[in-house]
């Protein structure tokens, strides 16, 4: 059994479609509008093996938050609804990634209860071309709609570039660990609830 799913996401302010297959190899198609964005989710689809496709237009003539925002939250139930029942998932996975200077920890539960904690400082208010500050308001975006409880801590960092690149590699290396499955509880609801 394949864990796809296809979300259309379609507000006044943006239009996003996202193609998720949990069972990929990592292979991507993205585009936001925001090339650094782009690289970001690129990597984060890379790192979890997850075949993903992102095509989203939004308002960046206002700013990049409604677009930002939306593709999280577009993605968030991309991968809630490809995980369907959860049944035999690890439910839980964390990583720590080192990208050159920078260390990211990054602990996920897909617990059906949404709460980040990010604790990383950005100096710069652009990255490329991406808003620094809407980091945050993605990974927001994705608990609240996966329903998980995510920490991310920024432990170490010269370059916010790094960074941030440390943070979406250690997310998807998270996600994937919890997204799998065991064969010992396929049928089984990874709760003692």
């Amino acid at each position: 059994m394949t864990r796809r799913s296809k979300i259309t996401r379609k507000t006044k302010e943006t239009n996003i479609t996202i193609v998720l297959n949990i069972e990929g190899k990592g292979i991507s198609k993205i585009n936001t509008g925001i090339r650094f964005l782009d690289h970001m989710l690129e990597l984060l689809a890379k790192h979890g093996l997850f075949d993903l496709r992102v095509n989203a237009k939004g308002d960046l003539d206002v700013d990049q938050h409604h677009t930002v925002e939306d593709i999280g939250i577009a993605l968030g139930d991309a991968f809630d609804k490809a995980l369907g029942d959860k049944k035999g998932i690890n439910r839980t996975g964390y990583f720590v990634f080192p990208m050159d200077e920078s260390l990211a920890i990054v602990a996920l539960d897909i617990g059906g209860r949404a709460y980040l904690k990010f604790d990383a400082i950005f100096k710069r208010e652009k990255i490329g071309d991406l808003d620094s500050g809407l980091v945050h308001e993605f990974f927001e975006g994705f608990v609240n709609h996966l329903k998980a409880n995510l920490h991310i801590k920024s432990i170490d960092g010269r370059t916010d570039h790094h960074k941030i690149e440390a943070i979406f590699k250690a997310v998807g290396k998270a996600l994937k660990i919890a997204c799998s499955r065991d064969k010992r509880i396929l049928k089984e609801l990874p709760s003692t609830k």
